[in-house]
């Protein structure tokens, strides 16, 4: 297999790991087509003419090209049913976002996990779907400025959305729903460490005698208002409390305007910025600071941004995190239990430039070996060639 099929057009972040992806099979001496989106009707008679038979497979994100949009689904069949391609899905959030289409891929589809526990919730609920082997985001670098010729100290890339805004999906059924989903997400809140789903199922066993797991997975889908609520209550509350506490913030990315603090001209808002001006942000700050989005046995991309472009890592942790990465040599964490010890954490970094420097190092050394878009395109190829892992 030397052929790929891959898709631009789609959600910017999602474009911008395809090219990456691009940038490593093409060093790799694979053959790439970019199926630009939105240009369907002039990419489809290429693509066909592409494609060639057992020397072929298509590698996307998060469903495109398998949601049964045109060109590449007509008369109840996929393209790539058709023509026997095979299909590898990384997907880039929970699988309860995408029940529907889980419910439709073709026979030669593969799923790619970025978080353990999202691999737990596939083995569970789609146990006749294949398993690709377990591959977290990557970092991208473009610099590694020495510390001292970097301008701000601390960086924050992603958009905020005040919680308060998901209120019409709370109250949106009566009293009853509303008190139901706000014991959830109090849970959430007060025991971050559990994943979505499990304390989605715990609070509807209290509610539903004997649920089956097609009940199960109904009422999960139909939540998903929450995961965002809590994700963005934890991004404003670890921002608020930096910034209340002095400490400058250069966040990139819409929204952080609607933040209700009480220093608000220590946010210092930058344009809602793509990909690569969020990296140019990250590279020329000292610590890059990362809210993880409730992947609790996974990672995220700002966290192998920030350590390829040799800046300081302070995030919240997970499982996998943990393993992977240790503490004070390559990251520094924080617990979301003690939002209120960040400010310390931050003053005792910014205070030690060679501690700073040191972790930073540490981080750099080990995203570089281990963390970058060309070492997944590797374990992508183990797959396509059929040496990889599956389950």
């Amino acid at each position: 297999m030397k052929k790929i099929i891959m898709f631009t057009g789609g959600i910017e972040t999602q474009e911008f790991f395809t090219l990456q992806l691009v940038k490593a099979f093409d060093k790799m001496g694979y053959d790439i087509f970019l199926f630009r989106l939105n240009e369907g009707e002039l990419d489809f008679p290429a693509l066909t003419h592409f494609i060639e038979e057992n020397n072929t497979v298509m590698i996307t994100f998060n469903f495109h090209g398998l949601n049964q949009e045109k060109p590449f689904f007509s008369n109840g069949l996929f393209l790539w049913e058709a023509m026997a391609i095979p299909c590898y899905n990384i997907v880039l959030d929970h699988p309860f976002y995408y029940h529907k289409f889980l419910g439709i891929v073709p026979p030669l589809y593969t799923h790619i996990s970025i978080d353990r526990g999202h691999e737990h919730y596939m083995k569970r609920f789609f146990p006749m779907i294949k398993l690709g082997p377990f591959l977290p985001l990557a970092g991208t670098q473009i610099s590694n400025k020495p510390m001292s010729a970097r301008s701000t100290d601390i960086v924050f890339t992603g958009n905020y959305t005040p919680p308060h805004q998901f209120d019409k999906h709370i109250t949106r059924i009566d009293d009853e729903y509303t008190e139901f989903y706000h014991g959830i997400i109090d849970d959430l809140i007060v025991h971050p460490t559990q994943s979505m789903d499990e304390v989605f199922e715990k609070h509807l066993r209290r509610e539903m005698p004997n649920p089956s797991d097609e009940e199960l997975m109904v009422c999960m889908e139909n939540m998903i208002f929450i995961d965002l609520y809590v994700r963005f209550y934890f991004r404003g509350r670890v921002i608020r409390t930096l910034a209340d506490n002095g400490f400058p913030i250069h966040v990139y990315g819409g929204g952080w305007n609607l933040l209700e603090c009480k220093r608000p001209d220590h946010i210092i808002l930058g344009r809602q910025a793509g990909s690569f001006e969020c990296l140019e942000a990250i590279a020329d700050s000292r610590i890059s600071l990362n809210v993880m989005p409730w992947f609790k046995d996974g990672a995220h991309d700002r966290i192998f941004n920030s350590m390829t472009n040799g800046t300081l890592c302070l995030s919240d942790d997970s499982l996998w995190l943990r393993e992977n990465l240790t503490d004070k040599k390559e990251i520094v964490y924080y617990s979301l239990t003690e939002i209120d010890q960040i400010p310390s954490i931050m003053n005792e970094l910014l205070a030690d430039t060679n501690k700073l420097e040191a972790i930073a190092r540490g981080g750099y050394e080990k995203a570089c070996a281990l963390h970058t878009w060309e070492f997944r395109a590797k374990i992508l190829e183990e797959l396509i060639k059929g040496t990889g892992k599956v389950s």
